[in-house]
């Protein structure tokens, strides 16, 4: 219902992944979202992976807005790593067509040689 009422109404079309209602509280209770006192629960963002593990989440409380655009930054680079069996890592900011990195024990403490402050937040 809020992606036909609002979402879609927001970024002009609907959204490209599946969303989830829980009238019951149930999903909520397993995610620690729901308030038993208000009997509703704070909203929250998950991104669960195709074998079902939690790879992100984010839960704010009502009054501050979600940011669809990095939730679907972030799906990208989900799949990204994920297509790329680990050899690739998305530092902070990345974008699709942006520089990755390669994953391992040489990068530790030497991301900033790789990836500069200012490229994460290229437009």
């Amino acid at each position: 219902m809020w992606n036909e009422h609002e979402l879609s109404k927001m970024v002009g079309k609907d959204i490209p992944f599946p969303m989830l209602s829980d009238q019951g509280g149930n999903i909520g209770k397993m995610y620690g979202v729901y308030d038993e006192d208000s009997g509703v629960e704070t909203r929250g963002r998950f991104i669960i992976d195709p074998d079902g593990k939690l790879q992100a989440f984010e839960v704010l409380t009502p009054p501050v807005g979600r940011n669809v655009s990095e939730t679907i930054r972030q799906i990208k680079a989900f799949q990204l790593v994920r297509e790329s069996k680990g050899t690739q890592a998305t530092p902070s900011g990345w974008k699709p067509g942006k520089k990755t990195l390669k994953p391992g024990p040489q990068l530790v403490g030497n991301v900033w040689k790789e990836w500069k402050v200012t490229e994460a937040f290229d437009e």
